[in-house]
């Protein structure tokens, strides 16, 4: 029994919807900030001499954020292991096996902890510096505008409010060069780390059970670096691989089975990246039926791209709803988020299979 896909991406919502709302409610007081007394003559000076307290604030509003998210980082790497570990058992209790108990793992549960905290903690202190650098950019903006006589002040500094946060807050490149928003960030990072801690515990309690064989999942709408190892058998020790024989674990029969590599040679090959969307179950020879055609067609992953891009559409109108310096503006950005939801709509009605995710419209709730 194969850990459900969307179990990392529910446990990693509860770190990223903190840094979701604590995006949106800075990007608010930035807004409300830059607002105040904007027709004066002195703003520009009046709104960078304020910079300090504000950014003193927002450091404070922060480290909050952070403590809190490591608490439940740590939450949901045990919670994730553990899930790993009872899906085991469940497989195991379909062929009536003796369970073993695997040795404590705390140790593994840490340190799978640990790595995922290694990119969470220093999300507060950059989205800190981001928040910083969009304030003083929006102020040196609208005052050059202004005095070029391009722009009010209030539409320059709008025009740039709206550029520097179309999509949230990007402080978080990663090696590939990607900009990233401090919830997609912290969602994939979490993620991931739940992702792998599920397989450790599941492949801990298999081996401690004497079983050695899993197979890949086939997971929905999958990349082409994992498509290969779709539904494919794989050792945990490395002991087999190729084709082989064991004994059927229901009517003792001598059945063949394919192992295509192992784990480590499956992780190797980009298996269980970042966002990884795959997951394992105990391969039990007689009894575990392979999944067949498991690649997507590019018509699917195409539909599946379009639902994700009105969802960003829908929610970096939000964000602009949020930075709004007045209400026209403001009532301007709901009528586009109504519009992108409408057609969602419309997408979903005319697609077979894709559900709505009213999640990812989110931007966070900020008070």
């Amino acid at each position: 029994m194969p850990v459900d896909p969307g179990y990392g991406e529910r446990l990693a919502r509860r770190v990223s919807s903190l840094y979701a709302t604590a995006e949106l409610t800075l990007l608010r007081r930035i807004a409300n900030a830059l607002a105040q007394g904007i027709e004066a003559p002195e703003w520009a000076s009046v709104k960078l001499a304020q910079l300090d307290l504000l950014r003193a604030r927002i450091g404070q509003e922060l480290d909050a954020v952070t403590e809190q998210a490591v608490g439940e980082v740590r939450a949901v790497i045990g919670q994730a292991f553990q899930a790993g570990q009872a899906l085991a058992v469940a497989d195991l209790d379909t062929i009536d096996l003796e369970q073993r108990l695997p040795p404590a793992r705390a140790a593994a549960v840490e340190r799978l902890a640990a790595e995922t905290l290694q990119v969470v903690r220093p999300v507060g202190p950059r989205l800190l510096r981001a928040t910083q650098d969009i304030y003083q950019q929006v102020v040196a903006e609208a005052s050059a505008n202004v005095v070029l006589g391009a722009q009010t002040r209030r539409e320059a500094a709008q025009h740039a409010l709206d550029r520097l946060t179309r999509s949230g807050v990007r402080g978080f490149r990663d090696s590939a060069g990607r900009n990233w928003t401090a919830e997609t960030y912290t969602e994939m990072a979490v993620r991931t780390g739940t992702g792998q801690a599920a397989i450790q515990g599941h492949v801990d309690q298999l081996q401690a059970n004497g079983l050695d064989l899993i197979v890949v999942s086939d997971s929905p709408r999958e990349c082409k670096v994992c498509r290969p190892w779709e539904g494919k058998v794989l050792s945990l020790s490395g002991g087999v691989v190729g084709t082989i024989e064991r004994e059927s674990l229901t009517d003792g029969r001598m059945v063949r089975v394919k192992v295509a590599g192992t784990l480590d040679e499956a992780r190797s090959d980009g298996l269980f990246h970042p966002n990884c969307r795959h997951s394992t179950s105990a391969y039990l020879p007689g009894a575990t039926r392979l999944p067949t055609k498991t690649a997507d067609t590019d018509a699917r992953v195409a539909e599946e791209q379009r639902q994700r891009y009105l969802e960003r559409q829908v929610r970096a109108w939000k964000t602009r709803e949020a930075t709004a310096l007045d209400d026209t503006t403001a009532r301007a950005a709901r009528a586009k988020v109504r519009a992108y939801q409408a057609r969602i709509r419309s997408h979903l009605d005319a697609t077979d299979g894709l559900t709505r995710k009213s999640a990812r419209e989110q931007v966070g709730r900020a008070r």
